[in-house]
């Protein structure tokens, strides 16, 4: 199946090619392979044992290794945001993305990568909640309220939803009320918070640290 995914879009001047240009022949004839790939060239935003194939393939092949921890971004205003979560969480696999609130974002952080995860939506905290109760998944809060435990001195759990709140208000208290802990980011400036999508990257890599398969070179 060919693809319709768009190139990278840079801002600067200075815009590097990315990616490769066709594939030499004879092509390879492996059905995860997209012809019009090959034909032209590969300029997404993949790593390269995923050059030239469809994006389908890649969904599924990831699929066979995506990790036991969720993401949910709970009613963020600054939905830019959203789009570096998002970007972070294909990085590291995450089983699926969950946008709580208004279903429209932007989505030019994530660099296309929502494309290879799986984003679902809930139309409110209530309805998260209720999914996750469902599929047996603790919800693991991130933000520093009083009484949170420190994620540096704090083990997750294997399968778990980690959750988010807006910047600025942070946590709603409906997802308070739900998460079986709420972990803080210990910080040692000045500054009362760090960006939301900053604290979710820590978080998920946290969850990496403990559990995820390190291949070393």
């Amino acid at each position: 199946m060919s693809t319709t995914e768009e190139p990278i879009q840079y801002d600067d001047a200075y815009s590097p090619e990315v990616g490769v240009g066709p594939h030499p022949l004879p092509w390879p004839q492996d059905e995860c392979y997209d012809p019009s790939l090959l034909a032209e060239g590969d300029r997404r935003n993949v790593v390269d044992h995923y050059r030239y194939w469809t994006r389908e393939a890649i969904v599924a092949d990831l699929d066979t290794r995506r990790h036991g921890f969720h993401v949910a971004v709970e009613n963020w205003g600054h939905d830019f945001n959203i789009g570096s979560v998002v970007r972070t969480a294909n990085a590291f696999l995450a089983q699926e993305i969950h946008i709580v609130g208004r279903r429209r974002w932007n989505r030019r952080g994530a660099m296309v990568t929502d494309r290879y995860q799986h984003v679902r939506h809930h139309p409110d905290t209530a309805s998260l909640t209720a999914w996750a109760a469902e599929e047996d998944l603790p919800i693991i809060g991130i933000d520093n309220l009083p009484g949170a435990v420190p994620l540096e001195r704090t083990e997750l759990p294997r399968r778990c939803v980690l959750l988010f709140g807006q910047e600025g208000p942070g946590l709603t208290e409906e997802a308070r009320k739900h998460a079986s802990m709420v972990c803080s980011i210990a910080q040692f400036g000045s500054t009362r918070s760090i960006n939301a999508g900053a604290a979710a990257a820590i978080a998920m890599h946290a969850w990496v640290e403990r559990y995820a398969e390190i291949n070393t070179p």
